[in-house]
């Protein structure tokens, strides 16, 4: 089990459905946190690690079938318990900023609701795999599923040239990303004091304004501002 690091600096996540922009957003808000002079890391899941890397290819590419459900979360799970311990803790502990796209929402959501494996159980695993660590702050980014997955269709298109496309989750069933998007919901109205649901169905400007000033707002007793 892993301990929560001593953390003096904040560990924010992204969450949110299929094309909800957290990727390009995270982008947007190192940026930001450059001109800030805010030491921090952007990293991801599943990844953010090698051996978390090579897990990322294994549960996102190939056939829709190729993992059975539990079989998916306990890799999931396996590769955060890798990156939390090598990247997430130690930088935490440096005093530096980490920036996540996505953390354990996504296993809950996902693996735990919407492909079956019980939200509660996944919950546990995670509670035996991290122990007390969690994000000061997730931001959920949420929007219609037809929207996002038309952006994820656009965006996979566009690495056409690509013979492993991470389209695995894009290709299942309409009925998982619904239900995938109410588990964010139903997480964010569990967990207020940690969770911000952002409306992610406006400009790619608009929504990293926003995004900006949740974060300067919440963390204003650091002496951060939006600039």
């Amino acid at each position: 089990m892993i301990e929560k690091a001593v953390n003096g600096a904040p560990f924010i996540t992204l969450e949110g459905g299929e094309g909800s922009g957290k990727s390009t957003q995270i982008k947007l808000l190192s940026d930001w946190l450059v001109t800030e002079g805010i030491e921090h890391i952007c990293t991801r899941e599943p990844g953010g690690a090698p051996g978390a890397e090579q897990i990322r290819n294994l549960v996102l590419t190939g056939d829709v079938d190729r993992w059975t459900p539990m079989t998916e979360v306990l890799l999931y799970t396996a590769a955060r318990s890798d990156h939390v311990e090598r990247v997430i803790v130690p930088t935490l502990k440096q005093g530096k900023w980490v920036l996540c796209d996505r953390f354990t929402d996504s296993s809950i959501a996902y693996q735990g609701a919407a492909r079956g494996v019980g939200v509660e159980k996944v919950r546990a695993l995670q509670q035996l795999v991290l122990g007390d660590l969690k994000p000061d702050l997730t931001l959920i980014l949420d929007l219609p599923v037809g929207v996002g997955l038309s952006r994820a269709v656009s965006r996979e298109t566009d690495k056409s040239e690509k013979t492993d496309k991470e389209d695995r989750f894009e290709r299942m069933e309409v009925s998982l990303h619904e239900a995938t998007r109410k588990v964010f919901l139903d997480i964010a109205e569990r967990s207020p004091d940690r969770c911000v649901v952002v409306d992610a169905d406006q400009s790619v400007e608009a929504l990293q304004e926003c995004l900006r000033q949740l974060i300067a707002s919440r963390f204003s007793i650091l002496g951060f501002s939006n600039g």
